[in-house]
């Protein structure tokens, strides 16, 4: 190792604290082979990348020993000026040479780098994306950005700082030693001895490096999620809340102030490390000048080689300590591959059938035929290593619907009712595909909806949730999110038959008001209508509402509910209902109880029953019918 080059003497540094117990994991078959794939659009680059690479191993070889001739012919004044300055132009020439090398190493390394960079992460993203929603309501959120952060990453120094180092570094390492034996192998042997006592107590302080790293990345970690829960809107409230600042702040200073000790204690360790190879490499270098001398005096070595002895012994080291942590260093290479791997092999449940068609444009109508479900296991949708609390689950998957069946005309309102708990939302994200069915059919114009395009099933279906989600973004680049290639008057249509054109109009920035973190500038009512303006510029054939005005103070609730009239008119409607004027307009109530359809009819064709209905019109439903006509 070049001791004066403190890149070199990092990277040595790093190799030693890499944990090794990554050595014992047993890794898949096929990793290596899957690895040469990702490499393969690179392969040219990889070539002129490795080749430049011995290159300026060769130089680094050439140089010492160009200098030691320039001794040679100093002492022995066998040479003429000439001869001397021509050698020295060629050592000049050879800098020269060495720093383009670099530099076009640099450009092949980064070029390789960021490429697979590019690669896995859109490989993964796009994965991610096809996922299930039961993959995102397990898997922690830090975990799997991780994967697309500090795992490609490390998967990419294995085609730059892993790979150049392996390569460089036993060329390096056996073009020294052979050229250093050659000149004098008592000098080399005894530098070598030196080599002990550099490298075992650096794997002591390895070790150590290892757990303070290892300890440094766990309190890094938990002062991160600090940050993001206290930072995001929902956490900034709670603490505003209960009045909990100056508590939050001591247990903020706390966490910094140890990963503030442990930084300090990481970069004693890593100057220790380095002080200790530099005192080493003086010590061999002494030997070889003292010993050197001394055959130089006997006539047995010339000054030039002493001289090239010296200058090739830094280039002895760094090798021999890089090399005896190589396993390490690329062992935590392969297992970044194989992590991003794990996300990649994990096969998204719902997939589109090969032989998939559009959902019929001419019929809307919505059909469940003896549908039963149960949500699915962990093992099915998710993975441990992207979950911070994974315990294992015990018996099989419980059915929450159960022999679910009837029919929606299209152009028909149906309303679901029931309790919470009842299964009326699983309805409703069935009929997505959010999760799919586990037993019967769903069938929208007449075909199972596991045999149409996932696309048009998007196209077709319209959402409007009880917590509509809003970007941190403008109020265009919400709306035009459900159709990007709408006009300006397409955007203010939407908006009028939602009943926020007004709104939207009055705001300095009209639509490029920025709406805030999950829309949080904007009242739930608010969020609301812009959600089913987003609805409305879709224009689907089919809306479903799932409680979409739960939550909502009474003017806001009458607000929203006429625009929900222009979103469901001349629509197929499925409504989780709340609403006592929703139900009353049904052309189909459907009672949910324990994952069953237990009553169905109009309104007033089950208030005649005087069973479950009536029930649930009275403790739910009446106070609405009460406030809303106080209201109106």
């Amino acid at each position: 190792m070049d001791v004066g080059n403190p890149m070199t003497s990092m990277a040595a540094m790093r190799s030693f604290r890499r944990d090794p117990s990554v050595t014992a994991r047993e890794l898949p078959k096929g990793t290596v082979r899957r690895i040469l794939t990702i490499a393969r659009p690179y392969r040219r680059d990889l070539i002129c990348f490795l080749a430049l690479v011995v290159g300026s191993s060769v130089i680094g070889v050439i140089t010492p020993l160009l200098a030691g001739d320039i001794i040679n012919r100093i002492a022995g004044l066998d040479g003429t000026a000439g001869g001397i300055v021509r050698i020295a132009l060629i050592i000049a020439g050879l800098a020269v040479v060495d720093a383009g090398i670099s530099l076009t190493t640099r450009w092949f390394s980064s070029r390789i780098g960021e490429g697979v960079i590019y690669d896995l992460r859109s490989r993964v993203f796009e994965h991610v994306q096809r996922m299930p929603v039961a993959f995102f309501t397990r898997t922690q959120t830090g975990a799997l950005v991780s994967r697309l952060n500090n795992d490609v990453i490390g998967a990419q120094q294995a085609f730059t700082s892993t790979l150049s180092g392996v390569v460089s570094n036993v060329i390096g390492l056996v073009l020294t030693a052979g050229v250093m034996f050659s000149l004098s192998w008592q000098i080399t042997l005894l530098s070598l001895v030196l080599v002990p006592l550099f490298v075992l107590p650096a794997r002591r302080i390895g070790k150590r490096l290892q757990e303070i790293t290892r300890e440094s990345y766990g309190l890094n970690a938990s002062m991160n999620a600090t940050m993001t829960e206290r930072f995001n809107v929902a956490g900034a409230l709670l603490v505003k809340l209960f009045g909990r600042p100056s508590a939050e702040a001591e247990s903020f200073r706390g966490r910094a102030a140890r990963v503030r000790d442990i930084g300090v204690l990481s970069a004693m360790y890593g100057r220790t490390f380095f002080t200790a190879l530099t005192l080493v490499a003086a010590l061999a270098t002494a030997l070889v000048y003292g010993l050197g001398g001394a055959l130089a005096f006997n006539g047995s070595l010339s000054a030039g080689d002493v001289v090239a002895l010296a200058l090739l012994l830094s280039r002895l080291y760094g090798p021999l300590t890089a090399l005896a942590n190589v396993r390490v260093d690329i062992m935590s290479a392969m297992v970044s591959f194989d992590r991003v791997f794990e996300v990649l092999d994990l096969q998204p449940m719902i997939q589109e059938a090969p032989d998939a068609v559009p959902v019929p444009a001419d019929d809307r109508s919505i059909e469940f035929d003896s549908v039963s479900f149960s949500y699915p296991s962990a093992s099915d949708v998710s993975l441990p290593s992207l979950e911070e609390v994974s315990l294992p689950e015990h018996g099989g998957p419980v059915d929450v619907l159960h022999d679910v069946s009837f029919r929606v005309e299209p152009g028909d309102l149906v309303a679901l009712v029931g309790h919470s708990g009842a299964g009326k939302s699983t309805i409703a994200n069935l009929v997505t595909r959010l999760y799919d069915v586990t037993g019967g059919a769903i069938r929208i114009g007449g075909v199972d909806v596991r045999r149409v395009t996932m696309e048009s099933l998007r196209d077709s279906i319209g959402v409007v949730s009880q917590d509509a989600h809003l970007f941190h973004d403008s109020i265009r680049a919400n709306l035009v999110y459900a159709r990007p290639e709408a006009t300006e008057e397409d955007l203010w249509a939407a908006m009028e038959g939602a009943r926020i054109a007004t709104l939207v109009r009055s705001l300095p920035e009209g639509l490029d008001t920025v709406v805030g973190d999950r829309g949080y500038r904007m009242s739930g009512g608010e969020k609301q209508r812009l959600a089913i303006a987003r609805v409305l510029l879709k224009a689907p054939g089919i809306v479903i509402l799932d409680e979409a005005t739960a939550h909502l103070d009474s003017e806001s609730e009458v607000a929203v509910q006429h625009a929900l009239d222009t979103a469901l008119a001349g629509r197929t409607s499925l409504v989780i209902a709340h609403r006592l004027s929703t139900i009353r307009s049904a052309d189909q109530i459907l009672v949910v109880e324990g994952g069953r359809i237990v009553e169905s009819g109009t309104h007033d064709e089950l208030l005649a029953l005087g069973r479950r209905y009536a029930d649930l019109y009275r403790t739910q439903f009446a106070d609405g019918e009460r406030r809303t006509v106080e209201v109106v």
